[in-house]
């Protein structure tokens, strides 16, 4: 089996994430990871808004990824977190109003990342929590450089 393939129940190899048009809309696409279903599309009146828009499902996996972060490390450390909430916006801005961006010119992706974070906590611990947010392996290959192959079969 490539990896582009399904086993016979329709999941996806470990690892993974296989996307194909769902037919249902203009843009409506069936997501395979492993053994979940997810779809995805664009708001009306473009697509059907069937589910997230791709942009959505970015935030999500950042989202996800921040959150078990925080909570391995909370739960490693015996620390008393009730309660991780992670709420993103995606906009585009100009370069030029990016103090720390590299880039000075045309547009950048900017995502602004709220951590709302419960429990009895110190200041220390929450100060802790928040520099582990960013070790998320999500926002470590969002910050990176990252190549991309496509092929064509």
């Amino acid at each position: 089996m490539t990896n582009q393939q399904t086993d016979q129940d329709g999941a996806s190899p470990e690892g993974t994430v296989t996307v194909t048009g769902a037919g249902s809309g203009t843009y409506t696409q069936q997501i395979t990871a492993g053994r979940h279903q997810l779809v995805a599309d664009e708001p009306k009146p473009i697509g059907d808004d069937a589910g997230p828009t791709p942009y959505d499902l970015l935030l999500a996996a950042l989202g996800a990824c921040t959150s078990m972060t925080v909570r391995m490390y909370a739960d490693r450390k015996g620390w008393p977190l009730e309660r991780v909430r992670v709420t993103l916006r995606h906009s585009r801005i100009h370069a030029q109003d990016c103090a720390d961006c590299e880039t000075t010119k045309g547009w950048i992706d900017h995502i602004d990342r709220d951590l709302e974070i419960v429990g009895d906590l110190d200041d220390d611990q929450r100060q802790r929590l928040r520099y582990i947010a960013d070790r998320c392996p999500v926002h470590q290959t969002l910050t990176s450089e990252v190549h991309i192959t496509t092929s064509m079969r």
